[in-house]
């Protein structure tokens, strides 16, 4: 299963222009999910992202949208948490890998940093992985992109696509 992820787009609060690179970078990979990481702040973005895959995605603190804090999704045998992450004092790796086991999840995707972040922890025997698409549009201090989450049964892989 190919799951494309994004977040912090904040279009119709910090731009007008939607995000032209990210869909030709949809458009080419073809995925079969897009989940994305909250800060979307328009229906028009996530009903043009809906024309590619169906669409997941959580409410950030930028969003006046109807969406929830966090989901739990299934992915094949692997279950993937989903959440902006505003709601934690600090996003570093140990409140993030507790997070993840605590929402009882393989993959924990959040953003909120507008950055690019992967990593894999192994805590009391159990494997998390932790991903941050960074933003296609408004990155901080990063390449502008998306990421693409890759699920073959258990196995998990994980690949950045930059813009530039």
């Amino acid at each position: 299963m190919l799951i494309a992820v994004t977040g912090d787009t904040h279009h119709g609060d910090k731009t007008k222009n939607l995000p032209s690179l990210l869909f030709e970078g949809l458009e080419k990979e073809k995925p079969d999910l897009i989940l994305h990481t909250g800060d979307v702040t328009s229906h028009e973005l996530l009903e043009r992202l809906e024309e590619f895959a169906p669409v997941i995605a959580v409410r950030g603190n930028a969003d006046h949208l109807n969406l929830p804090e966090e989901r739990v999704i299934d992915a094949e045998e692997a279950k993937i948490g989903l959440l902006h992450g505003h709601q934690f004092l600090s996003l570093n790796a140990q409140f993030l890998t507790l997070k993840a086991l605590d929402m009882g999840v393989d993959v924990l995707v959040f953003g909120h940093t507008h950055r690019f972040y992967y990593d894999t922890y192994s805590v009391h025997g159990n494997r998390v992985v932790l991903l941050n698409p960074g933003s296609p549009t408004f990155p901080r201090m990063d390449s502008p992109g998306f990421a693409l989450l890759e699920v073959n049964g258990g196995s998990v892989r994980v690949e950045r696509i930059r813009f530039w």
